[in-house]
């Protein structure tokens, strides 16, 4: 008969300033995180291609082959500092330090349109790529502390710290960034336009170096590591914190979790299980942005997006709580094929809302995309924290984060290495044909040939004609996904309801 609130205050009873710190630790986790992200929309202005994007992609691959390197992260540590910090303190410092010299340099290799300087794409792999790599060993630690930070009863929380403060911090690299960085908005509130925003990216990287060495510095001086789940007086008296366990201990518990017999299903499920949404994930937003929207515009309406998300895993928190969290997964999985279906069905009549004779589009196109984009991210949010709850539930806190770790590890790779295949192949089902000036004003038109290459593109517009799309390879990317998802979750439904319902000690390592 109590409210939400008081029951979600007794429950938290504890934990309140552990929580608080997670979610810091998640934030400053997804500012890079999203920077990293804000870049595909950029790249994308600049006027490269989907294949060029794919090579940027792998930028966000730390993530999904961290499990590498987790054990060691796991493992050894100065016990003065504390198991987690021993890690978390040099990562936050390193990702600070790395933002502040990256200030001075990633303009340069950003291109600029203006002058038509082209992005270096592989030089902003190797300046992204390393960045990722910190962020997502600070995420080991982090993940790792998530399971001793949290009373025993509270444990499943750490899914909606981890959703939360991912999700506000990839707002502040990623949303904030691209408004602030538009020159539109900017204007708004100047009585004289000028041709750039409030900051760019150099400015951007350069303020967030700073909150990193200074938020860590905090960290590292006034948060102890106390093990709650050796401390909790709710669990069994024969239970135990965190084993003390060396590096080559480590990997072996690694190889034994991957031998369990339930992994066998949950590694299928996660490796393959996010293909369905490769294509609207990976390539929807880069099509608004070559239609005409600008990113800017694109980030303001994913404010309202950002907001659900932020929200969402604290409404689900009740059910993601409880003993099946992943039916919430199976509920959002067709419904987020169908979204993928209708956003396409959106980018496709989305040209009959353009202003005649203009670039620009009418209100009602940026309205129908928020809501599509709102939509859309509900299923996302609704999918991640499922997952995460019930890898929280399944890992053994005794053998640290590790298990955690590779749970998420695969969750993550399931949904890069989709996207980057669907990013390198849409280029080559994409075919366009060179038109003559007058294409646009004739009824009848005239292909003079193929300009589907880079090449014969330029050749085309050095000549006075248009290169226009016959066949659009994003639609056969998500007829692909689509047809991929169905199948999976006909073949896979019985399977999620199977390992749900084994119970949690069968998931442990080390039995009582």
């Amino acid at each position: 008969k109590k409210s939400w609130w008081r029951r979600t205050r007794e429950e938290l009873k504890g934990d309140f300033s552990s929580i608080a710190l997670l979610l810091f630790l998640y934030m400053l986790q997804g500012v890079p995180l999203g920077i990293i992200a804000a870049m595909p929309l950029m790249l994308q202005e600049r006027g490269i291609s989907f294949s060029e994007q794919a090579v940027f992609s792998l930028a966000y691959w730390p993530f999904s082959l961290k499990l590498l390197w987790a054990p060691i992260v796991d493992s050894l540590y100065f016990r003065a500092m504390g198991k987690r910090k021993s890690w978390l303190v040099p990562c936050q410092y390193l990702i600070g330090i790395f933002m502040l010299v990256l200030s001075y340099e990633v303009n340069a290799v950003i291109g600029d349109p203006k002058s038509g300087i082209r992005p270096d794409v592989y030089a902003l792999l190797m300046i992204f790529l390393p960045l990722n790599f910190l962020a997502a060993t600070q995420d080991i630690a982090v993940d790792g502390w998530a399971l001793t930070i949290l009373s025993r009863k509270n444990v499943g929380y750490a899914s909606t710290c981890n959703a939360a403060g991912q999700t506000a911090g990839s707002f502040l690299g990623n949303v904030l960034f691209l408004t602030l960085e538009s020159k539109n908005f900017a204007n708004r509130f100047r009585e004289t336009p000028l041709d750039h925003g409030f900051v760019d990216l150099a400015g951007f990287v350069f303020f967030w170096g700073c909150v990193f060495v200074v938020s860590t510095t905090l960290v590292w001086i006034f948060k102890k590591e106390v093990d709650n789940q050796a401390v909790d007086v709710e669990s069994p008296a024969d239970e135990e914190g965190e084993l003390e366990l060396g590096v080559i201990e480590t990997y072996s518990m690694l190889w034994k979790i991957l031998m369990l017999r339930p992994m066998i299903w949950m590694i299928t499920i996660y490796l393959t299980g996010k293909f369905a949404f490769a294509a609207t994930d990976g390539i929807t937003s880069l099509r608004l942005i070559k239609m005409g929207m600008p990113k800017d515009t694109l980030a303001q309406f994913g404010m309202f997006r950002t907001m659900i998300q932020i929200m969402l895993p604290w409404i689900v928190g009740s059910w993601t709580a409880g003993p099946r969290p992943l039916n919430i997964f199976l509920i959002a999985y067709p419904i987020r094929i169908m979204i993928g279906i209708a956003l396409a069905g959106l980018i496709y009549f989305s040209t009959n809302l353009r202003v005649p004779g203009s670039k620009d589009f009418y209100m009602s196109f940026y309205i129908i995309w928020a809501v599509a984009y709102v939509i859309r991210q509900i299923g996302m949010s609704s999918m991640f924290v499922s997952s995460t709850a019930f890898n929280a539930q399944i890992s053994d806190p005794r053998i640290g984060g590790t298990y955690m770790t590779l749970l998420n590890t695969l969750n993550n790779m399931g949904g890069n290495w989709p996207v980057t295949l669907i990013l390198s192949i849409t280029d080559t089902f994409t075919w366009k044909n060179c038109y003559p000036p007058i294409h646009h004003n004739s009824t009848v038109s005239s292909v003079l040939y193929s300009c589907s290459t880079e090449a014969t593109e330029a050749q085309c517009a050095a000549a006075g004609n248009t290169c226009d799309v016959h066949i659009d390879g994003y639609y056969f990317g998500v007829a692909l996904c689509t047809v991929v998802g169905l199948i999976w979750y006909k073949l896979m439904f019985s399977k999620i309801k199977y390992i749900q319902e084994i119970p949690r000690e069968e998931w442990r390592i080390i039995k009582q």
